[in-house]
């Protein structure tokens, strides 16, 4: 709801008429504020400015937004844990906005209308090399050829997409899609070369006339535990399960399958177990579900397909046909510990998802080139210890998701291309965050989130269709239009309303307003029913 625009004329020759500016402790200024879903947003996404296209209804507009900082919109939509969603004001008014299922409305419409990139910038005559062609290797190689660079990746894979491809399942990434957005970033002219691993960073630097290498390498390479086990005892990673789904052959699990582990990929690996025929799909974890690190979502959607977890329990002993378990506590440091309470459990299957690391062979005998704890270490600039050779993604420390590895291939790109024109890449300040405080939400009312349709649970445990769909056109503009735009005008003419004193100029649409301090009070009525807490106060001059 919005109060009426109402005006009031004065009288020139009124004493109210006259200059105010002595009248004034503070006067009113507009202001722009970070929003807390950029802010939130690991790829850097202006996603206020897209979402305002969005509900206008012009989403070619809002995708060439989006696509300047994440040229995998279509994909991120799906595999995102949306951390923008958890920072969203309106969770605090009611829910907060599907901001992920817009993204992927508009991912989706440009694959559907074939909106291609705009043309790259005139070629700068450098060369770089990206090794490897997941999110943060392709995120970098599309922002380089954007400036102008020339760009050729190499990917040990036989096809591209890293983890993106080989860790995440059909059922929430359709491989149509994954290829599709591919597809565009290779038609600005970025050269892929395939079952290409590279193996001495500096020669390949060197034979290939590359002013650069951005090292982008998925963490491939499962974890292992000790484990005693029988030699009939079937074992396996759920790396090897996840990328055997790629082939022509389905693994045979049997009909009992345990799995270990609590992330994100334990629950892939769990869910795929139950798609290829798994009667009982249950996973062994040794916390409990408050401390478990696979997203929230994952699990909810795990346990409505029927896997089950075990928690608080670790596996002692593998057998031909069945495990020991043991029950474990939490210590008052929330370590688990053994109580050594033993269970058996019958097992056709385990399958090990305890982590997985990056394979670093490639950077033996690299000058100065530091690796700590199984990664390499950048400075702020994302360069290693050698000049010309940055690195991102699974890499370098950092939380390793699909979205994470966008930013870091964006923000090294930057990096990158400022070296090769001899200068440095400077962040701009932050603007001030615009919080919950800040925004007057008795202008706006209820407006539940809207829901995604979701296949049904029968399906879900029998095929590899896509579980979760999305949003049709009326659905995403009216998702849209939940947005509170926080700290930014979006021109409601509010201020223009409720001024007193005349004192708000309009500029004309998208040119917002100005005050007149002739006018001006300094009442603060303009910053008291400003929705999206674009005008602040400040001190006056003396």
């Amino acid at each position: 709801m919005k109060l009426k625009p109402f005006a009031i004329t004065l009288d020139p020759g009124s004493s109210l008429a006259n200059r105010t500016g002595s009248w004034r402790t503070v006067r009113p200024e507009y202001v722009d504020r970070l929003p807390p879903c950029n802010h939130a947003c690991p790829a850097g996404e202006n996603i206020q400015g897209w979402l305002f296209h969005a509900e206008s209804g012009h989403y070619e507009e809002a995708w060439r937004v989006l696509v300047r900082d994440n040229p995998l919109p279509a994909v991120m939509g799906r595999v995102c844990y949306h951390p923008c969603e958890t920072s969203c004001n309106r969770a605090q008014l009611d829910e907060s906005v599907g901001i992920n299922a817009i993204e992927r409305f508009l991912g989706d419409e440009a694959l559907r209308c074939g909106w291609k990139f705009a043309a790259p910038a005139a070629a700068t005559g450098r060369r770089v090399l990206v090794i490897g062609a997941g999110p943060s290797g392709l995120s970098a190689a599309y922002q380089l050829a954007c400036a102008g660079h020339g760009v050729t990746i190499h990917d040990a894979g036989p096809a591209p997409g890293g983890m993106m491809r080989f860790g995440i399942p059909r059922y929430r990434l359709p491989r149509e899609v994954l290829d599709a957005e591919i597809r565009r970033i290779l038609e600005l002219g970025v050269s892929l070369e395939l079952n290409s691993k590279v193996t001495n960073v500096p020669g390949a630097m060197r034979d290939g006339g590359f002013d650069a290498v951005f090292l982008a390498v998925g963490a491939h390479i499962a974890r292992r535990a000790y484990i005693p086990a029988g030699s009939a005892a079937k074992m396996l990673d759920a790396i090897s399960l996840l990328r055997s789904m790629e082939g022509g052959e389905r693994p045979l699990l049997g009909r009992r399958v345990v799995v270990y582990g609590g992330g994100n990929t334990a629950m892939d690996a769990a869910r795929t177990a139950k798609r290829l025929g798994a009667e009982e799909s249950i996973i062994v974890y040794r916390r409990t579900r408050e401390r478990m690190p696979a997203h929230e979502s994952e699990l909810e959607e795990a346990l409505q397909e029927g896997v089950l977890v075990k928690w608080l329990s670790t596996i002692r002993q593998a057998g031909e046909s069945s495990i020991t378990v043991e029950r474990m506590q939490l210590d008052a440091s929330g370590k688990p510990q053994p109580t050594g309470e033993l269970e058996t459990l019958a097992a056709d299957c385990v399958i090990l998802a305890l982590g997985q690391d990056v394979d670093l062979s490639l950077l033996d005998g690299v000058p100065g080139l530091e690796v700590k704890d199984g990664v390499v270490q950048v400075g702020a600039g994302m360069m290693t210890g050698h000049p010309g050779i940055f690195a991102g993604g699974d890499m370098v420390p950092g939380e390793r998701t699909v979205t994470v590895g966008i930013g870091h291939g964006k923000l090294a790109a930057r990096h990158i291309d400022a070296w090769l024109r001899g200068t440095t890449w400077v962040h701009p300040p932050p603007h001030e965050l615009a919080t919950y405080d800040k925004l007057n939400t008795w202008y706006y009312s209820d407006a539940p989130k809207s829901r995604q349709p979701v296949l049904d649970t029968i399906r879900r445990q029998s095929t590899f269709e896509e579980v979760v769909g999305g949003f049709d056109e009326v659905t995403a503009q009216f998702e849209a239009r939940r947005c509170l735009s926080c700290g930014n005008c979006f021109e409601c003419d509010n201020c223009y309303g409720v001024c007193p004193d005349n004192a708000v100029i309009k500029l004309g649409p998208g040119q917002r307003y100005q005050f007149n301090y002739d006018y001006c009070k300094g009442c603060g009525l303009c910053v008291a029913e400003c929705p999206c807490g674009a005008i602040r106060t400040v001190p006056e001059e003396i």
